[in-house]
């Protein structure tokens, strides 16, 4: 039986002169050796996609994280150059795709800028260079030119009982995470519910309410270490689990 298929939003880049649409490989091969589904990625149209011609197709989403962020007039604020990068493109691809995912039912994992995506989809707002603010820590990936060293498993963040995610990873409390971002969610959307922080209080995890299957965003990378670390395999097995369960109820 062939493996069930996952829609990655691409990013829009430049690269020599020549506009790409890109996925990053960890994503993809996380969920090809850890969820066991194959990905089909998305190209990133300013003037978007049609989400449920796509939806029909696959089994799931997964919304990676990148370098970019939300345009902030999506959640009603006004950009400055310090919320940069931005890409129209991905926002206008990713946004409707979460939006008609949760509605249809179909399963989905947000990562980093797919959390924030998550969060603005349902009404909720960012904000930006969190570092800044008095009690919150850095949590900004250090200056080095080693991606291993980088992307390490550094920080705590603390997963509340009886949520999504501790069902998910199948323990609550403190784990160890490596998370890499200057942005966070600032006012939570009504339909999300916070499911992991950080001791500075930002706010790591997100669970979709009432959501018919996996819905969940976490702020961390377990895609780098998707095979070799404990909570980060168990949140990608989850997350094929749902997409094959989902792959199997459209057959019948």
């Amino acid at each position: 039986m062939p493996k069930p298929v996952v829609a990655v939003p691409a990013d829009l880049k430049t690269i020599d002169g020549v506009a790409w649409h890109a996925a990053q490989n960890q994503y993809v091969k996380a969920a090809l050796t850890v969820a066991e589904v194959m990905s089909f990625i998305v190209p990133a149209f300013e003037h978007g996609n049609d989400a449920d011609a796509i939806l029909d197709h696959v089994d799931g989403l997964l919304v990676s994280g990148s370098a970019s962020n939300v345009h902030p007039s999506l959640y009603g604020r006004q950009a400055v150059e310090k919320d940069g990068p931005f890409d129209p493109g991905r926002d206008a691809t990713s946004l409707p795709l979460i939006r008609r995912a949760i509605e249809r039912g179909i399963p989905l994992l947000a990562i980093c800028r797919g959390l924030q995506e998550l969060n603005v989809a349902l009404g909720g707002s960012l904000q930006g260079e969190i570092q800044e603010n008095e009690g919150t820590w850095d949590h900004r990936s250090p200056e080095t030119p080693d991606r291993d060293e980088a992307f390490a498993i550094r920080q705590s963040v603390i997963v509340r009982e009886g949520s999504c995610i501790a069902n998910y990873l199948g323990l609550s409390g403190e784990i160890r995470v490596n998370s890499l971002h200057r942005q966070a969610i600032a006012e939570t959307a009504p339909g999300l519910q916070v499911e992991a922080t950080a001791p500075d209080g930002t706010i790591e995890a997100v669970s979709v309410i009432g959501a018919r299957t996996f819905a969940c965003g976490v702020q961390w990378h377990p895609e780098y270490w998707a095979e070799t670390d404990h909570p980060s395999r168990q949140l990608f097995a989850a997350f094929g689990d749902a997409v094959r369960a989902y792959a199997a109820s459209k057959a019948g």
